[in-house]
């Protein structure tokens, strides 16, 4: 740490070392610039540090106990016991040896680390706070920013995250004990998720969502076998309702969830559960309260005016294909740079913005972006929908095949759910691709590569798939769009 004031340079500026930021500033020290890479608190950002690599992680075993515990038609009879504390642990290690080797790869790509949290004093300057008493701050100049500052939980009226029964996802994901009962306030990807952990741990959970299903902005197919699953397992789910309030219970321990019906409209234009005079105030009791209903960009402690770049009314930094803002040579990457909020989506943003720095001539491409959602199953989509393809101008053609006809889905004991092959007609491109069943998030990248490559559904259909996979899978969807898939009933 430097104490006291003074004055270094930079070639390039990262703030924030998530998956946006440490992506950049590697690919910015590979290219020979001078990097400096701030970040406040840990590196790898939320994602490897309290998101998706610690979700994924207690998902992973949770998963192993579930499994084990309902294998009986396979001939396994087990009752594991839960030691949440022993699966944080192991999550806890995995998230800390990718987080060192993100400082290790950072710095043997020339990469100068500094801790502090980073501020605009104006277009080529910053000031850089450290924290602990006595070390002061430092300013530092730059000629070219990468601003990757991530996001952070939105928090709801009445319901702060200070308060001990109240939980954001991070700090749902480092509880040391099962909670008897749960209400969760949001049933979006990450709720959803979550949901789904504790009540295989065990846990009463209850989902309080404003709109009138899960998973906004996905379509009822692909929703249908997760929700299903979700109520399988014991999940509740209270549509139409916003969390209003919480008090703690004078008769017993834990607290009382006061719910209200939701307005006809929801704030994002999507349709709530329509509010009638009949709907009922819903008092909900559990032991803890999980908040999830979205995140937001982190750039209001930037100071982002003095160097005279703009966000739009949500706070968002808004930038153009190359990764830039309104101010030439500051750009912005990741969450903070607008939806979708998805740390691949991010790390193609901050290659992206290096390389622009450097000289090159790259640019930002979506249109092979894939989302996933790791509920069971998991859900997985890229390009573009039916509908999305229809509005664009297509004239499309649809291949689908049924996990419940592959041998290895049926194999693992998951066979819910399909693959879905979206391509136009003509020609066969394909143009997009929707997956709900096991190893979703696995199989969707061979139809972002399709994508990608401009392939066509005959050269899907005629690659030879390894027998028996689920892979398979992808392959018969395509031939089921050509009109001749083995296994399963042509259209």
């Amino acid at each position: 740490m430097v104490v006291g004031d003074v004055t270094t340079g930079t070639d390039v500026l990262v703030i924030g070392a998530g998956p946006a930021g440490y992506v950049a500033a590697i690919r910015a020290g590979q290219l020979d610039l001078d990097v400096t890479l701030v970040e406040k608190e840990a590196y790898g950002g939320t994602c490897l540090n309290h998101g998706c690599i610690p979700s994924k992680a207690l998902i992973t075993a949770t998963d192993v106990a579930h499994d084990a515990r309902n294998a009986e038609e396979m001939g396994i009879h087990a009752d594991p016991a839960i030691d949440l504390a022993g699966m944080v642990s192991w999550k806890d290690d995995v998230v800390d040896q990718l987080t060192g080797g993100v400082e290790k790869l950072c710095k043997a790509n020339g990469v100068n680390l500094m801790e502090g949290t980073a501020t605009f004093a104006d277009e080529n300057t910053v000031r850089i706070s450290h924290d602990g008493e006595g070390q002061g701050s430092e300013t530092l100049e730059f000629e070219h920013a990468i601003v990757a500052t991530g996001s952070r939980p939105i928090e709801i009226p009445n319901f702060s995250y200070g308060d001990e029964p109240v939980l954001n996802s991070r700090q749902a994901l480092s509880l040391d004990s099962v909670p008897d009962s749960l209400v969760v306030v949001g049933a979006g990807y990450i709720g959803m998720e979550l949901a789904s952990v504790f009540a295989k741990l065990g846990t009463d959970v209850t989902v309080v969502e404003m709109l009138d299903e899960i998973l906004p902005g996905y379509d009822d197919d692909l929703k249908r076998p997760v929700k299903q699953h979700a109520k399988d397992l014991g999940i509740e789910f209270e549509f139409g309702y916003t969390a209003a309030e919480w008090h703690e219970r004078e008769d017993a321990d834990g607290v009382r969830v006061v719910a209200e019906p939701a307005a006809e409209v929801a704030a994002d234009g999507g349709a709530a559960a329509e509010e009638t005079e009949e709907a009922d105030t819903l008092d909900l009791d559990a032991e803890k309260v999980l908040v999830a209903v979205g995140r937001q960009p982190v750039s209001d402690t930037l100071d982002l005016g003095e160097a005279g770049v703009e966000t739009n009314d949500k706070g968002f930094i808004e930038t153009d294909s190359r990764a830039r803002t309104n101010v030439d040579h500051i750009f912005a990457v990741g969450d903070v740079a607008g939806e979708p909020m998805l740390a691949h989506k991010g790390s193609m943003e901050g290659e992206v913005a290096a390389e622009v720095i450097a000289g090159e001539p790259s640019a930002i491409d979506y249109q092979a972006m894939p989302a996933v959602v790791f509920t069971d199953p998991e859900i997985a989509t890229v390009g573009m929908s039916e509908t999305d393809a229809e509005d664009a101008g297509f004239d499309t053609v649809v291949g689908k095949f049924p996990f419940r006809a592959s041998g290895r889905a049926l194999t693992t004991g998951e066979s819910d759910g399909f693959v879905k092959i979206v391509a136009e007609e003509d020609e066969g491109y394909v143009l997009g691709a929707s997956i709900v069943g096991p190893e979703a998030s696995e199989l969707v990248g061979e139809l972002g590569l399709a994508i990608e490559l401009g392939a066509t559904l005959e050269d899907v259909a005629s690659t030879i798939h390894a027998h028996p996979t689920l892979s398979e899978s992808v392959m018969e969807a395509a031939e089921n769009a050509l009109g001749h898939a083995i296994h399963t009933l042509n259209r």
